[in-house]
């Protein structure tokens, strides 16, 4: 009698495994997903803080004193130094569009809106003063509560 030993792996071994894979994955996309949008949340926020601080800066580099007519004044070819890089200059960065909008010479507002639920929740926003506000609700303005840092 020749009995053959064969190597491998049954269908029923390679469905078990399958099965606690896809268990595993249910239960970590979700963490997964939530650690993305906390960790764009603090980029968006921040990279707003960082806008904020270039307008302060362009303010008190240029004589007479004025705030920057758009976001791209702030980086290269338009300052130079350049006080923000050229991508967060162009308005998106890591999920987030910054809405800058120069009021008067001496004011303005600038906002940082989720392109999707997936990129973030938080709606942030910031004028001329440094009061960092933000919502979750839809665009944050100078009424949404203020962000503690």
């Amino acid at each position: 009698m020749d009995i053959h030993k064969e190597n491998g792996f049954t269908l029923i071994e390679i469905m078990v495994v399958i099965g606690v894979l896809l268990i595993i994955i249910t239960l970590a996309l979700p963490n997964i997903i939530r650690s993305r949008i906390i960790a764009n949340e603090s980029a968006a926020f921040a990279n707003l803080k960082m806008i904020f601080n270039a307008c302060q800066n362009y303010y008190s580099g240029v004589s007479p004193h004025e705030f920057p007519e758009k976001l791209i004044n702030l980086a290269e070819p338009y300052s130079h130094p350049p006080y923000i890089d050229s991508v967060l200059a162009s308005g998106e960065k890591q999920g987030y569009e910054f809405v800058y909008q120069r009021l008067t010479e001496e004011s303005f507002t600038l906002r940082a809106n989720p392109k999707s639920a997936l990129n973030g929740r938080k709606y942030f926003f910031v004028n001329e003063n440094g009061s960092f506000r933000y919502s979750l609700e839809g665009p944050a303005d100078e009424d949404s509560p203020e962000f503690k840092i």
